[in-house]
């Protein structure tokens, strides 16, 4: 794979299944360069075809574009069957929320919210949606006609949780719940008075007003300046819940809770368990039965502020209140693989657990019963039923993402969004490795070779979190990377998710320890095992953590030829006020005394550093802010180690994932020039003099 094949990288949604199991519906999106932007479309799977059936060319079988918007999402069909809910946005616009009939035609629009639709559900009775979005203040983002950014009010700042990458300011523009009624879908289409109609309105009349008049009326339900998350209604329609921080001292902690709303209005009000610690709560649903509320949770210890490594657990309590019952087991399992709970029959719902580099999708049941409905070598993506089939989107190691029928534990594969990429750009297959760490303890990982014959050099690539995890599904930067012809190395060490609490918090207060000794130990253990690896030209590399423990890893060990240092979390002091995370993240990752974070922060240690390091960092980056690789690039010049530092306008955190196409295939192109540099290969070799 090659940087311009981004653009057949297509990524799937969670599907969306119609009552009568006929089909599913997808959104399917992809980096396009032309628009320099994510495009996509919804798609129509039928249900009852097979991939591998001689059949599957029968065009009235096979999976077909179903609308033309510029960027369709998150399809969702309402609970009887005839209509199906998105959002679109247009090119230059915010998403917001349509409609049209599931049985086909025109969509309609039924929202402009200023800062765009979020989310949205449907009531069990297909007549009302709530939908979720950020609601600026007024006289913020563009809500006062002639006020630019640069011409708003100062913001006086009192709070820790102010700021949040790829949000920006939170406060005054909190994410909000409303609720409209949904047109008679099939009426004739109003229109807005022009011409004499107009003018009979008065001088008072407003166009835009009049305009917006010809949208279903959206009623605010929540005003509190906090944001209002996950929600769904009860199984009979006439409550809504949520999750929301809006408890006294919430600036101080990571707790979340679930609250209740009647669907007519009025104050939330919360719903805790009996038994409740303090929690951060991502998720509530009622089960279909309305006999329970299913929740997801992290537990944050006594303090409210221990989030290392604290795996999702799901929970169940009675709908009429009392103790929650833990269905999972917290040390095992991480249901975190999903924002939201699906659910399945009377009273059971499904769940995305990260296990050993792969997404599972589980079932519980709040009386009892866990079953594991699909496992394997495959990221599950999202899952849901419609008329007793199941239906999930996945990715693996020869797709970014397809639709499947889970039958019996079994996939029969419905589509096949890669085989172009596959086609043009080649896949090379993972090949999955355990190796000893220096005291024995087992590094689960992955090698990903180019082809051809060796040696090939090697780059030990170490993933961010630190809570996350390398998986087995296709991966754009082992493929680019392998592409231009090097070993790619891929590790989950101590500290990483998908193992155990116990091995991610192996690290809390000890970063750069057992896992700078698992990354090493993965490499040598590679090296030794593949003839073909070239143990003398090898290059490490990471972002976020990854870009840390490379930071770290170069302080301590000189062997590399090159490094590149991405988005860094680098010196633990100045991220405290830096990040929007700052407040808390450095301070229980590696300890609060001043002590502890010199102990274990790379720019303490940037004189040891010998090795030719790239630093690269985007300018609106709020989790590791960008002056994070300005003072490392800095320290690093003033000591004469060959650096660069490549600085992105306009992206976040997100870049290497979700930034400008442009970006996206600058950022590998650079990457691959920096290597080209000091690690060349034969598909990459030194530029000529």
């Amino acid at each position: 794979m090659k940087s311009e094949h981004l653009p057949l990288l297509n990524s799937v949604s969670a599907p969306a299944v119609h009552p009568d199991a006929s089909r599913a519906v997808v959104s399917v999106l992809r980096p396009d360069f032309d628009a320099d932007a994510y495009v996509g479309q919804l798609w129509t799977v039928p249900l009852g075809q097979d991939l591998t059936h001689p059949d599957f060319n029968d065009p009235d079988q096979r999976p077909r574009r179903l609308t033309r918007g510029f960027r369709d999402t998150a399809p969702d069909f309402s609970p009887d069957g005839r209509a199906l809910g998105f959002l679109r946005a247009a090119a230059d616009g915010k998403p917001q929320l349509f409609v049209v009939e599931a049985a086909g035609g025109e969509p309609q629009l039924l929202t402009e919210a200023p800062l765009g639709v979020s989310s949205f559900t449907w009531s069990p009775d297909s007549r009302s949606i709530l939908f979720s979005a950020r609601t600026p203040d007024e006289g913020r983002y563009g809500s006062v006609d002639g006020v630019s950014a640069g011409s708003e009010d100062a913001r006086l700042i009192t709070d820790f949780q102010y700021r949040m990458n790829g949000v920006g300011y939170t406060a005054d523009k909190p994410l909000q719940l409303f609720i409209l009624e949904v047109p008679q879908l099939d009426a004739e289409p109003k229109v807005a008075p022009a011409g004499r109609a107009l003018k009979a309105l008065g001088t008072a009349a407003d166009p835009a007003e009049n305009a917006a008049g010809l949208l279903p009326a959206a009623k605010q339900l929540t005003t509190a300046p906090a944001d209002h998350n996950g929600a769904g209604f009860s199984a009979d329609g006439g409550t809504i819940f949520f999750t929301a921080a809006l408890h006294d001292g919430r600036d101080t902690d990571l707790v979340s809770g679930i609250y209740a709303l009647p669907v007519t209005g009025g104050q939330p009000q919360a719903v805790v368990p009996a038994n409740a610690g303090r929690q951060s709560i991502s998720a509530v649903r009622q089960s279909a039965d309305g006999q329970w509320l299913f929740f997801l949770a992290q537990d944050l210890g006594a303090s409210g502020l221990d989030f290392v490594a604290r795996n999702t657990a799901l929970y169940a309590m009675p709908a009429a209140g009392g103790h929650a019952t833990a269905l999972s087991d917290a040390e095992a399992l991480d249901l975190s693989g999903g924002s939201r709970l699906e659910l399945r029959g009377g009273a059971g719902a499904m769940v995305l657990n990260n296990a050993r580099g792969t997404v599972e999708l589980h079932e519980f049941v709040a009386t009892g019963g866990h079953t594991v409905l699909l496992e394997g070598n495959r990221v599950v993506t999202g899952a849901a039923e419609g008329g007793g089939t199941l239906v999930v989107s996945f990715s693996d190691s020869t797709t970014a993402g397809d639709v499947a029928v889970l039958e019996r534990g079994q996939v029969r594969r419905l589509t096949d969004f890669s085989a172009q990429l596959r086609s043009v750009a080649g896949i090379s297959e993972p090949q999955e490795l355990t190796l000893a760490s220096a005291d024995g303890y087992p590094v689960h990982g992955w090698l990903v070779k180019p082809a051809g014959p060796g040696p090939h050099p090697v780059l030990l690539n170490i993933h961010g979190g630190p809570f996350a995890q390398f998986g087995v599904a296709l991966f754009d930067e082992a493929q680019v990377y392998a592409g231009a012809g090097y070993a790619v190395l891929m590790c989950n060490p101590r500290g990483s998710a998908g193992y155990g609490q116990a091995h991610g918090r192996s690290i809390k207060e000890r970063m750069g320890t057992v896992d700078m000794q698992d990354v090493l130990a993965f490499l040598d253990g590679a090296v030794g095992k593949f003839e073909d690896l070239d143990a003398a030209n090898v290059g490490i590399m990471g972002g976020s953590y990854g870009g840390y423990l490379t930071a770290w890893t170069i302080s301590h060990d000189h062997r590399f030829r090159a490094a590149i240092v991405e988005r860094g979390f680098l010196d633990p002091v100045s991220f405290t006020g830096s990040s929007d995370i700052g407040w808390f993240f450095g301070g229980e990752y590696t300890g609060p005394a001043a002590e502890q974070m010199a102990a274990q922060s790379p720019m303490a240690r940037v004189q040891h550093v010998r090795t030719p390091s790239l630093v690269i960092h985007s300018e609106e980056d709020l989790r590791c802010p960008v002056e994070q690789g300005q003072r490392y690039f800095t320290a690093l010049k003033q000591q004469g180690v060959e650096t660069g530092f490549l600085v992105f306008p306009g992206e976040n955190h997100e870049l290497s994932r979700s930034g400008t196409p442009h970006h996206r295939k600058q950022r590998f192109d650079e990457i691959l020039k920096w290597w080209a540099r000091y690690l060349p290969s034969a598909s990459n070799p030194a530029p000529q003099p």
